[in-house]
């Protein structure tokens, strides 16, 4: 990922150095255990614990003649540990370690993730508390429907983010799982308590049948869910951007002092974070594709998952991790117009009440299609600019006999309010949940 993008929490841990930190950390946490085991003694253990060492500088050196990374890496550490060196990747295969320290890599990354969308969470949670009254047109199709909230809007954005946690902690347990058991995966070479004992020290759970690698099922996992993280946090960049729009203004995204929106038109203040998230989306559900892809490999494995993965699950991690913190920054700094809502709201003389006139027709006894043509026929007009949807309908004597002169009762956008207590209700109870993790 491209430096612009790479918040440095998470861009460390995808270092070449740390990379190759992680694959010490497996390959020592092997030694340990077989020494736990008896098969080598302890005391040489502990010296190479102290002495193995590396530069990345040196392993790519050696990388240049034996064109095999894994290889290199254990020159490099050789050269530094001396004799005691020969238990080094002893019994291994490069992919025991290369997967093991990758799901320390994986789980670490979602950890941080899964704090970035808990906080987003949260937010979204507390956003909504305090727009519950904050009235609003509800539109489909892109067109005016009825009466809703910012509130309402933001507490079904706090529960899709709740999903996503569970997506995540799932993913994460999935994905924290290590194998050493060998060239093919049959622990011919290497005692299956090793494994055992390796996992448990590392914090991850042992992979219970492994080829040459460890399954990759579980790495599209990942990478799925942060897809489907991807689409919400793109789904509430879409929404503010089109209320961005000149001619809705209902929300807008912080503009900073100083901040220039065009080189050439001076007036512009476009929603350029937002922007960018929608295109992250889509690189994530990209990424998710590749992780599809790399399930099936030949017989017990080939590479060519390998060098997809590489850009992928950096990638996909940083720029999750990324999209959670912008758009952290982009709700609390986001701009509500409440007066521009309620002008839009009314837009057409409440054209949005359509559907309260229509009920109050059919129970005053009008029959159902009756009243949807009389309906209709007013908002068309009310549409065409004959005058507001309110004053056609007063006109109306069959109107005005059915419900009398005033139909202010019905043109009142309070009524939206009504039922949605018990959504704030259950907000509230997810902020109690996610303050007690």
């Amino acid at each position: 990922m491209i430096e612009r993008y790479t918040l440095p929490e998470i861009g460390g841990i995808w270092t070449e150095e740390a990379k190759y930190r992680a694959w010490l950390k497996v390959e020592l946490a092997v030694c340990r255990a077989r020494a736990r085991l008896g098969e080598i003694p302890s005391e040489e253990v502990e010296e190479l614990a102290r002495k193995a060492d590396f530069t990345v500088e040196r392993i790519h050196e050696i990388e240049e003649e034996t064109n095999h990374d894994v290889i290199a890496f254990v020159s490099a550490v050789a050269e530094s540990a001396g004799d005691v060196a020969r238990h080094f990747h002893f019994g291994l295969t490069s992919s025991d370690v290369l997967d093991t320290a990758g799901a320390l890599q994986l789980r670490d990354s979602l950890d941080l993730i899964q704090d970035e969308a808990r906080s987003l969470t949260r937010l979204l949670c507390e956003m909504s508390l305090e727009h519950r009254e904050t009235v609003m047109v509800g539109r489909t199709h892109g067109v005016h429907a009825e009466p809703t909230t910012l509130g309402h809007k933001l507490a079904v954005w706090a529960f899709e983010m709740e999903r996503n946690l569970e997506r995540l902690a799932h993913a994460r347990e999935v994905a924290a799982v290590g194998k050493i058991s060998g060239a093919v995966g049959t622990y011919a070479n290497v005692d299956p308590k090793v494994e055992a004992l390796t996992c448990e020290e590392l914090g991850l759970g042992s992979e219970p049948a492994s080829t040459q690698i460890v399954q990759r099922d579980r790495h599209a996992e990942v990478l799925a869910a942060l897809a489907i993280l991807g689409s919400t946090l793109e789904k509430i960049a879409l929404e503010i951007r089109g209320a961005q729009r000149t001619e809705v203004r209902e929300l807008a995204e912080p503009f900073g002092r100083g901040q220039k929106g065009s080189s050439a038109m001076p007036h512009k203040r476009n929603p350029i974070l937002s922007e960018r998230l929608c295109g992250m989306a889509r690189l994530l559900r990209a990424n998710a594709q590749v992780g599809f892809e790399d399930n099936a490999l030949w017989q017990e494995r080939d590479i060519s998952h390998s060098s997809a993965e590489r850009v992928v699950l950096p990638d996909s991690t940083i720029l999750a991790y990324y999209m959670l913190r912008t758009t952290g920054r982009i709700l609390r700094g986001l701009e509500v117009d409440k007066e521009r809502m309620l002008k839009n709201l009314n837009m057409g003389g409440g054209i949005v009440y359509s559907g309260r006139v229509l009920l109050a027709l059919v129970e005053s006894g009008m029959g159902r299609d009756d009243a949807y043509a009389l309906v209709q026929d007013a908002a068309m007009r009310a549409w065409g600019g004959e005058g507001s949807f309110r004053e056609i309908l007063e006109a109306k004597e069959e109107v005005r006999e059915r419900l009398g002169l005033d139909l202010g009762r019905l043109f009142d956008p309070s009524y939206a309010l009504r039922n949605l207590g018990v959504v704030f209700e259950r907000v509230e109870e997810l902020k109690r949940r996610l303050e007690n993790e």
